[in-house]
């Protein structure tokens, strides 16, 4: 007769795991200040010298035949990473851009309006997709989450969960972003972005719960950490079944793989602080300023982190 599996007893560990006492102490990662203030002093010239020589280092690929001539795609792809930066709009950066013209090989005037155009072009979105790949340089030790974009900054996300898009990524025990997708649905978005990434393992909570995103992870040869739900069974493949006879039997030591998921709570926190809301309308441009952004982002861990 076949052993049953231990449901019952699982399901009364579950709601412990939320419980604080719970847990063991853990230490807390020390901050190298030393690095820390040099990345910050020096940061406006690394962004500078790094923008240059990625972008330049990318092909350009001619996918449509609309919009102007005569302006560089590279040029304006240095100009949107450069307005996002500053965090300013086309018609206030129009004239910082002519003070930093020289740094980014700019020899022409450029007007808001064509900045404008800029965010909306496909060749432009091509570039900075390659520039995003080549800063994603990745640990192994992945975590996922997705948070609500907001439609105002009076918006509270924490209190107010209306949002017409979610902002869902990847991103390892550094928070340089892995991988990002902006979709309504946030486990469809990881679905896919799991497939764009390589690590040893990958955490998401309880909202990524899902049978064949488990075994998917799996397959793509890393280890899943995803939290459970108090009407979880053990039932199931084997990649489910491992996730939580591991959880039951060594609960502190999955739990203290599992709780490195904060690191993508605290990137989303940080980015969203740091970054205005999507100001764009059209759905290439509001992907082209994310990215714009998400690539800004992992040029100051990466910096921080001396990984160039």
């Amino acid at each position: 007769m076949k052993k049953r599996l231990p449901n019952k007893e699982f399901r009364k560990l579950v709601p412990k795991l939320r419980e604080k006492g719970f847990y063991n102490s853990k230490e807390k990662r020390p901050i190298n200040w030393k690095k820390y203030n040099r990345a910050q002093t020096e940061e406006a010239l690394e962004l500078l010298k790094r923008i240059n020589e990625i972008v330049d280092s990318c092909k350009i690929k001619k996918i449509s035949n609309l919009g102007r001539k005569g302006i560089d795609e590279k040029i304006l792809a240095k100009v949107i990473l450069l307005c996002e930066t500053l965090q300013l709009t086309e018609r206030q950066s129009q004239s910082w851009i002519a003070l930093l013209s020289s740094n980014i090989k700019l020899t022409s005037k450029l007007d808001d309006r064509t900045i404008g155009r800029a965010y909306n072009s496909l060749e432009v979105q091509y570039l900075l997709k390659q520039v995003f790949e080549k800063t994603k340089n990745s640990d192994g030790i992945l975590m996922g989450d997705g948070s609500g974009l907001e439609t105002s900054r009076k918006q509270n996300y924490e209190n107010d969960r209306k949002t017409n898009e979610y902002f869902t990524s990847i991103v390892d025990s550094r928070e340089i972003v892995q991988a990002f997708e902006m979709d309504k649905n946030e486990r469809r978005a990881m679905k896919k972005m799991i497939e764009e990434v390589k690590g040893n393992s990958l955490r998401l909570d309880a909202g990524f719960i899902d049978r064949k995103l488990t075994t998917k992870i799996s397959e793509l040869g890393m280890k899943p950490f995803i939290f459970p739900k108090k009407n979880n069974k053990l039932n199931g493949r084997l990649a489910w079944k491992l996730i939580y006879f591991e959880l039951f039997l060594e609960t502190q030591e999955w739990l203290k793989e599992y709780h490195q998921r904060s690191h993508c709570e605290s990137f989303h926190s940080s980015f969203k602080r740091k970054n205005k809301i999507l100001l764009k309308n059209n759905s290439i441009s509001r992907l082209t300023q994310l990215t714009a952004r998400i690539i800004i982002h992992n040029l100051r861990k990466l910096s921080y982190y001396d990984l160039f």
